[in-house]
């Protein structure tokens, strides 16, 4: 019995081992596909790591569905690279995989496959399969691998879609899941048929009978004009003590509009922007050096502890370039000092 050891673009570390025969052995090296099962129901293009004749231990092999690639498309140079990318930026070979290599090459469960909207590929020209694939992308497109795997038998499926694809029958993209979502928060304005000040008049006097409503409209405006900015829900009850229920009320009327503003959850809320300060004699020191270094060689590391006031000796020499007309690339390892920076 062989068995192949297997990268899929997951993030998970470890490899993951399926069943081959003799043949199929032989003729797999290191950087081929294949298409493999993985869980109950997913299937993925998978990268080969190695051939072996170990079996595992504890559980009992998948075997492979199908082999993509006559020759590798991936060499044993650029897996030794992408293990070092993997090692360096502390991620698993999968992701550094899933980003290197284009989405039509690592189809998989989440892949979405649409009909190309020129097909211009002689019908005669499809398999049975390739023929069922198309037929049901005409009725409804697109579809998900899975939703293909309905319509053929699961072992064909990556094969088949990628013979469509050498065509130019059909297209395919990764089916993406924001992580990043803003946070809506919620506004209140007057209705904008009461901007004007005959119609607010009137309303006003429309609202004599209703007291603890037009303490909510007159509080609003009182906002409005000391903050000169959009005013919360949450502000407008605190300020004029209504509850929920009362704003909404103006709301269903149709004097009151409510509207959601994105807030950023990354917010710098650190004191005023600082002027850039004078060097000490040290800090002198060191943006001379790296100045007369910079005369000889493009790289020069700066090496100093944790507040030793490297940032500064930073900022000048970013002055320096800009004075110039140029223009400099500065990497933060914080998102949240990104602000800060750029306000110095």
């Amino acid at each position: 019995m062989f068995y192949i050891d297997v990268i899929l673009p997951i993030p998970l570390k470890q490899t993951f081992t399926y069943s081959v025969n003799k043949d199929e052995a032989g003729f797999l090296k290191q950087g081929h596909r294949v298409a493999v099962p993985f869980g109950k129901s997913k299937v993925y293009t998978a990268i080969v790591y190695q051939v072996h004749d170990q079996a595992p231990q504890g559980y009992k092999t998948k075997s492979i569905d199908q082999i993509l690639d006559q020759t590798p498309i991936i060499t044993p140079q650029q897996i030794k690279h992408w293990e070092w990318m993997a090692s360096y930026y502390m991620c698993t070979l999968g992701e550094i995989i899933k980003a290197a290599l284009p989405s039509a090459f690592l189809l998989e469960s989440e892949t979405i496959v649409s009909l190309c909207d020129t097909v211009d590929v002689d019908p005669a020209k499809f398999s049975d399969a390739a023929f069922l694939v198309v037929e049901a992308l005409q009725q409804r497109s697109p579809l998900h691998i899975n939703d293909v795997r309905a319509v053929l038998d699961s072992n064909q499926v990556v094969k088949v879609l990628k013979d469509l694809l050498d065509m130019g029958a059909i297209e395919v993209q990764e089916e993406i899941y924001e992580q990043y979502s803003p946070k809506l928060k919620k506004y209140i304005k007057v209705a904008s048929l009461y901007t004007e000040q005959e119609h607010l008049s009137e309303l006003l006097e429309s609202l004599s009978r209703a007291p603890k409503q037009k303490e909510i409209l007159l509080q609003l405006f009182s906002l409005q004009a000391q903050t000169k900015k959009a005013v919360g829900v949450t502000s407008l009850q605190k300020a004029s003590g209504a509850g929920p229920s009362s704003i909404k009320s103006l709301v269903k009327k149709g004097i009151l509009e409510e509207f959601y503003l994105k807030k950023d959850r990354v917010n710098y809320k650190g004191g005023p922007a600082e002027a850039i300060m004078a060097l000490s004699d040290i800090q002198q020191q060191a943006h001379k050096q790296i100045n007369t270094c910079f005369k000889e060689q493009d790289v020069v590391l700066l090496h100093g502890v944790t507040a030793s006031g490297k940032t500064e000796i930073y900022i000048k020499l970013i002055e320096q370039q800009l004075s110039k007309g140029k223009q400099v690339l500065f990497m933060l390892p914080e998102i949240a000092l990104t602000t800060q920076l750029i306000s110095r």
